[in-house]
């Protein structure tokens, strides 16, 4: 029964949290400084962790299948599998999962210090909105640095698996590249692509939920971070194959 009603609390506040997000997003004053600084933290300082998971993940795709395919005469598709499996899936996934990791948890961290030291409360008798002010800028950097992280997830992991396959597979680079071109379509590209605004919202959503409603001191903050970020990798999971057979329909 306690995770019964811990569930609905979440659901319900997140409900709750959306709809003031939504409410406030186009109501003056507009924050833009503060939404620069989430940018730059949820875009530029996240680029090294999704350019080693994607190279990574592309790297071990293209040996793995090309090791496997060789025995049975299918070293050659190795290009159509590897680039397919990464611009449909595991470019966005594993670039959310890594920001959902990252940033998720210094949103939490950062909105449950300010929490549990009546900062929000401060921020609240000066007569502003938390939510405009902390809320909004980091929902909304998530929104637009996703995204553009997961066209250089694609990119990076692609070339990794084009690195091994030349290196280790001896495919011709010419050829795995023309194979790239002419396997990958827009509507490939876009199926990917268009899973990373509702991530974002995985994301950032559940972080600041778990972090406006922080207690207990320190350990309390502790706590919120771990659940914040199991619940955004776990929604993002969840949410991945449930807009992929969304999106199937639509192809």
């Amino acid at each position: 029964m306690k995770k019964l009603r811990e569930i609905l609390e979440f659901l319900g506040g997140t409900a709750q949290l959306t709809g003031e997000i939504f409410a406030q997003l186009v109501t003056r004053p507009f924050y833009f400084r503060l939404f620069l600084d989430q940018l730059y933290q949820v875009g530029i300082k996240s680029f090294p962790l999704v350019f080693i998971v994607a190279a990574s993940v592309g790297m071990v795709m293209a040996l793995q299948f090309g090791v496997g395919l060789e025995k049975f005469g299918g070293k050659l598709y190795v290009p159509k599998i590897v680039s397919l499996s990464i611009v449909r899936e595991l470019g966005p996934v594993f670039a959310s999962l890594m920001v959902a990791s990252r940033i998720g948890a210094g949103f939490t961290s950062e909105i449950g210090s300010m929490t549990v030291t009546q900062q929000i409360d401060a921020i609240r008798a000066l007569g502003t909105s938390p939510i405009k002010r902390i809320v909004i800028p980091r929902v909304l950097a998530c929104l637009v640095g996703l995204p553009v992280l997961c066209i250089f997830a694609n990119t990076i992991g692609v070339l990794g698996g084009l690195i091994v396959g030349q290196s280790d597979l001896s495919l011709d680079p010419q050829f795995y590249y023309q194979k790239i071109v002419t396997t990958l379509t827009i509507t490939d590209y876009m199926s990917g692509l268009l899973k990373t605004p509702f991530f974002a919202l995985f994301i950032g959503i559940p972080s600041c939920y778990f972090g406006l409603t922080s207690g207990g001191g320190t350990a309390g903050v502790g706590q919120s971070t771990t659940r914040a970020v199991v619940t955004s990798c776990i929604l993002i999971l969840i949410g991945d194959y449930f807009l992929t057979k969304l999106f199937l329909v639509f192809e």
